[in-house]
């Protein structure tokens, strides 16, 4: 299967180095500001050349990737996060051309279950008022979006369980840090905490692998849990 990377950061180039075991071949490279940069999105090389398009890229950037990949029926994964506001007109150029969109705001198979554990916590807290919440995350200085995409999606994902009461969230920026989420639900004499930490970006990477292999040849609009089945 042949991918093409749009963005040629750190991900970018460790999705690079990982494809080989996924059975995935680097067509090529767009990333302007990178010495590997092959050829513009719009190039007419792609079309026909490249399965599945892997996006880390940034926010403001996405619209417009998105349409230029529609544009040329190539599938995406998209592993941007901070434009959750364009959801519905991406999902509305995915639905015209015909092309699959998998949209996470994290890759991780143990955030996805870590998210899906959540679930069912926040459904049994929300019925115990005296427990209050609060979510705390950190990442790398160099992260643009605070709270992240992860944290807002966990919070979304609490308030879909029925806990329905505030839950406070604090977001920390600071030196190379991967990525940790913690849940926490505070009682009068008790505490109980739920925490994702990340090691390195190798679980990012390898899930924007897999989900790419499992997009391709499909059309619609997709998450990290309709890859794993979950």
């Amino acid at each position: 299967m042949r991918i093409l990377l749009v963005g040629y950061g750190k991900m970018g180039q460790l999705v690079g180095q990982l494809a080989p075991g996924y059975g995935c071949e680097v067509a090529g490279v767009v990333d302007p500001q990178s010495k590997a940069h092959t050829a513009a999105l719009d190039d007419p090389r792609w079309k026909g050349n490249v399965d599945v398009a892997i996006d880390f890229t940034m926010p403001d950037a996405v619209v417009s990737n998105v349409a230029t990949l529609a544009a040329q029926g190539i599938n995406i994964v998209l592993g941007t996060t901070g434009w959750g506001t364009h959801e519905a007109e991406l999902q509305t150029l995915a639905a015209a051309a015909g092309i699959g969109i998998v949209a996470a705001p994290n890759f991780s198979t143990g955030v996805v279950l870590f998210d899906a554990v959540l679930a069912r916590a926040a459904e049994m807290f929300a019925g115990q008022p005296e427990f209050a919440a609060y979510l705390h995350e950190s990442h790398h200085s160099a992260k643009k979006d605070a709270p992240s995409g992860t944290a807002l999606k966990l919070k979304q994902t609490m308030e879909a369980a029925g806990y329905n009461r505030p839950i406070d969230v604090a977001a920390t920026r600071a030196g190379y840090i991967p990525g940790t989420h913690t849940i926490g639900f505070d009682g009068p004499s008790e505490s109980i905490t739920l925490t994702h930490t990340a090691r390195d970006r190798g679980g990012f990477a390898r899930g924007a692998l897999t989900a790419a292999k499992w997009v391709n040849g499909r059309s619609g609009w997709f998450s990290m849990k309709d890859v794993l089945g979950i």
